[in-house]
């Protein structure tokens, strides 16, 4: 039980120096469009990518929660209920 008094203000405390630090990290796409182009372009690429990598987690979970929600409406018609 004691432990427990240590561990967690520990990790907090390691989150959030580990938060607090600059990420230099890019991927070398991303690297690539910003040192070659000029500043229009910079703007577009990279809006781009963040929006195209954004896309798929989104329709992702959406299919997940709607087959869900699918799901439980299938339940409830035969009257299933989880607990």
């Amino acid at each position: 039980m004691k432990k427990a008094y240590i561990i967690l203000p520990l990790l907090i405390i390691v989150l959030f120096i580990g938060f607090g630090l600059d990420a230099d990290a890019q991927c070398a796409m991303c690297k690539a469009q910003l040192e070659s182009a000029d500043k229009a372009a910079k703007n577009t690429g990279i809006n781009s990518g963040i929006l195209y990598l954004m896309l798929f987690p989104y329709i992702l979970i959406g299919a997940i929660a709607y087959m869900w929600y699918r799901s439980s409406q299938k339940n409830k018609e035969k009257g299933i209920t989880v607990q």
